[in-house]
């Protein structure tokens, strides 16, 4: 099936958020459908903090390696698009394209000085009109972070982002932050694109966001995350107790 089938059916897809070859391989192994990266979760990897500061040939070797042990779709996180310009964006995308990724996450904000700051809808949408022209393959999935800013008109500066996002050529529309089941409808109702929510602590059972209309359910980095405190408590354990029996717990389950 095509990756952007896979983003009409009855049941959602679940993509796992990855960060390096074996995370990729532990997925397909899982018998997950397709992959997306998490920029969070290669930016810990390599000791940087979120928000474009590694480097986008960085980024490639990642996807490299990552395509290097599984052939699931693959999905990039590209965050801002990684360049100033849209001739940069595009670009970039167009040398993901050759390596097989057949979709990306772009978000309609940057991290500037620590802090993200949205951009101007409409900019971004000649931005993603200019981008869809230019990559007709490329699934894009376009991400906006209302909800996860908490800000005070975040449902209706959602819906109205969502509704220009698929006027200029989006294919999917990345709403990480929310979580109440009566918004999720309304963004399902009045934006024409397949809803990707995220992994949130309050994120409603998979069931009830099946029958809300969602088509897309992302991890973001918190499996990533959860992994490091385990390996975190795994390593204190080795030093409190001065012994690798818990390196092998596990074995006698």
């Amino acid at each position: 099936m095509q990756f952007a089938a896979l983003h009409h059916q009855t049941a959602p897809l679940i993509i796992a958020n990855v960060w390096d070859a074996s995370s990729a391989l532990a997925a397909h192994q899982a018998g997950y459908r397709a992959l997306g990266t998490s920029s969070a979760a290669i930016a810990a990897m390599l000791g940087y903090d979120d928000g474009e500061d590694i480097s986008f040939d960085e980024l490639l070797f990642m996807v490299t390696r990552i395509q290097a042990v599984t052939t699931l779709p693959l999905s990039v996180d590209l965050e801002a698009g990684y360049s100033e310009t849209t001739i940069g964006i595009i670009e970039n995308i167009q040398r993901l394209a050759q390596l097989g990724v057949l979709g990306i996450n772009l978000e309609d904000s940057r991290v500037i000085h620590g802090e993200r700051q949205p951009e101007n809808a409409s900019a971004f949408a000649t931005k993603l009109g200019q981008i869809r022209l230019a990559c007709p393959e490329m699934f894009l999935n376009i991400r906006t972070d209302g909800f996860l800013l908490k800000d005070d008109n975040a449902l209706n500066e959602t819906r109205r982002r969502g509704q220009l996002y698929a006027a200029n050529g989006a294919d999917g529309f990345f709403v990480p932050g929310v979580t109440r089941e009566e918004e999720i409808r309304a963004l399902v109702r009045d934006v024409p694109l397949p809803l990707n929510v995220m992994c949130m602590p309050d994120l409603a059972d998979f069931g009830t966001i099946v029958a809300s209309g969602v088509r897309r359910i992302s991890m973001g980095n918190f499996v990533h995350s959860a992994i490091q405190t385990r390996l975190k408590d795994l390593l204190l354990t080795i030093q409190n107790e001065q012994s690798f029996a818990g390196v092998f717990s596990h074995e006698s389950h």
